[in-house]
């Protein structure tokens, strides 16, 4: 038996960024305590949503560093340190343990397209290299590489270290035949926030999710009604959701969120390129989003990126 990293929703957190484009440390720490003022149950640093593909390694380490400093074991901090490259999933790795990281997340490579052998070899080699907890994160859409039921059974049975997985393949039949398969300790996260219930129906416990960004108390009591029984509440609040989840994916993650961010005026800054600023259309359905869910849109993305620069 071993206690899971955390039961609940963590948020996969943006990573800030000042006008010109380095990460802001300042406004880290304070979305850091929106979030554990919000409830959140862990905070995954330099995941997908926090553009870790974008972030050197030096400014990965420091983001995961910052973070670890920051939360101070108030809730546990997983470090996204996947790489389509085995040594460099290694590296980061053994640098976020260093950094005082509880658990690892580790995603699929990436344009490389391991094969089912190969994801097993490199994820039971990255999680070797540390005694800390790891999560497979499954999220085929981005990366072109589906992590199939029975690979994540091997990897799990050669890596005593790997004890759940991020599930972002929004395929519920590929879900349930994990959860039929797996000993019962192997947590299942949802990796899609509008499929949190469904997953829980299936002996998930919680959730990794960028609605958690801008909606942290809203997020954990989905995951806590169900958990405490309450099925009946944790689909409602599910389903009152929807439609600003949707707004939050209507571009590419994190495009959305991090423009929700500013909507709100908590500064989160530019994104780095590839990704760039939301479309103004979008932008307005986001706005109408966010206010139709109950939250405060407290300037227009141009003021608030232009206050930026003030800092």
């Amino acid at each position: 038996m071993h206690t899971p990293i955390f039961k609940g929703a963590a948020v996969a957190l943006v990573t800030p960024m000042n006008a010109d484009g380095s990460v802001n440390y300042d406004k880290l720490a304070e979305l850091i305590e929106f979030q554990i003022d919000g409830g959140t149950d862990a905070i995954v640093a330099c995941g997908t949503t926090g553009e870790a593909s974008t972030l050197t390694h030096e400014e990965h380490i420091k983001v995961i560093q910052y973070t670890v400093e920051k939360v101070n074991k108030r809730v546990p901090v997983i470090a996204g340190t996947g790489s389509n490259s085995t040594e460099t999933a290694i590296y980061l790795s053994v640098e976020a343990e260093k950094a005082g990281a509880d658990a690892l997340l580790l995603v699929t490579p990436y344009y490389n397209k391991a094969t089912q052998k190969g994801l097993v070899e490199h994820f039971v080699k990255t999680a070797e290299a540390v005694k800390i907890p790891a999560i497979l994160y499954n999220v085929p859409s981005r990366t072109g590489c589906n992590i199939l039921p029975a690979t994540v059974k091997e990897i799990a049975r050669r890596a005593s270290n790997v004890v759940a997985i991020k599930e972002a393949s929004g395929n519920i039949s590929q879900v349930a035949e994990l959860a039929s398969i797996m000993d019962e300790n192997f947590a299942i996260y949802s990796g899609n926030d509008d499929q949190i219930v469904p997953l829980l129906s299936l002996g998930g416990i919680g959730v990794i999710s960028v609605l958690s960004n801008v909606a942290p108390k809203e997020t954990h009591d989905i995951v806590a009604s169900y958990l405490a029984g309450d099925v009946k509440t944790s689909t409602r609040l599910q389903l009152e959701a929807i439609d600003l989840i949707k707004s939050l994916f209507i571009e590419v993650n994190p495009i959305p969120v991090k423009t929700a961010l500013n909507l709100m005026g908590m500064n989160a800054g530019p994104l780095r390129l590839p990704l760039t600023e939301m479309d103004g259309a979008n932008v307005e359905k986001l706005k109408k989003s966010l206010a139709d869910y109950g939250i405060s849109v407290k300037c227009n993305q141009v003021i608030c990126m232009n206050d930026l620069t003030k800092d």
